[in-house]
């Protein structure tokens, strides 16, 4: 969702680094890279222990982030281009799954907004499952709620730890990479396609091709 739908990467790194600051606490060189896909509880440990020493706990830092987020999507919901689209077009040819390192209540809140709760069948929030991304976990937990074995199910991604987490899952990934955080050259190997102007260039010809 986030960085493929939603362009919220940057929000999450401004929220986080504005609660890290407000709480006098320090962002470490390479912070964000290594927060993009984990789950709830592994960023909301990492930001208690790593870059607040204990101020909060994790679950204070989840919720008071949470809370934070849910703020600014209510003001302004980044959808990237042809996210809406894009989703109506596949959804009429394929069943669609969703794994998303976002909670559950923003996962809610986004599909809400954008009018397409109904055409997911699953949604998975790495909450949910045992390990955030890049383990395969919430891939697999998706390609299970629709009943459709991993290696017949194709993924959309946008970060290094998602790609490799799709990859992890036996998937097929399409790349779909966001110019301000780029994959790491060995996720972005991981690609079967990628997808350099946007998702306009995912179709059902073109899934069929990668999947046939």
């Amino acid at each position: 969702m986030d960085g493929v739908l939603i362009d919220t990467e940057p929000i999450w790194e401004e929220v986080r680094r504005g609660y890290i600051d407000e709480l006098h606490g320090r962002w470490l060189p390479g912070t964000q890279d290594r927060l993009m896909g984990m789950s709830t509880a592994e960023w909301a440990n990492y930001l208690s222990t790593d870059l607040l020493d204990g101020k909060r706990t994790p679950d204070q830092v989840a919720d008071d982030v949470i809370t934070w987020m849910a703020d600014r999507y209510a003001d302004h919901l980044p959808l990237l281009p042809d996210a809406v689209d894009t989703v109506r077009r596949l959804g009429a040819d394929y069943p669609l799954g969703l794994a998303s390192s976002s909670p559950r209540r923003l996962i809610d809140v986004v599909l809400g907004h954008m009018g397409v709760r109904d055409l997911f069948h699953t949604t998975v929030s790495t909450e949910e499952v045992e390990r955030g991304k890049p383990a395969p976990d919430g891939y697999l937990a998706a390609a299970a709620g629709l009943g459709i074995a991993p290696e017949l199910c194709v993924a959309i991604e946008d970060s290094s730890n998602g790609l490799r987490s799709a990859a992890a899952a036996g998937m097929t990934v399409i790349a779909v990479p966001h110019h301000r955080y780029p994959p790491a050259p060995d996720a972005m190997a991981l690609a079967a396609y990628t997808a350099d102007t946007g998702l306009n260039e995912l179709t059902p010809e073109l899934i069929n091709a990668l999947i046939s």
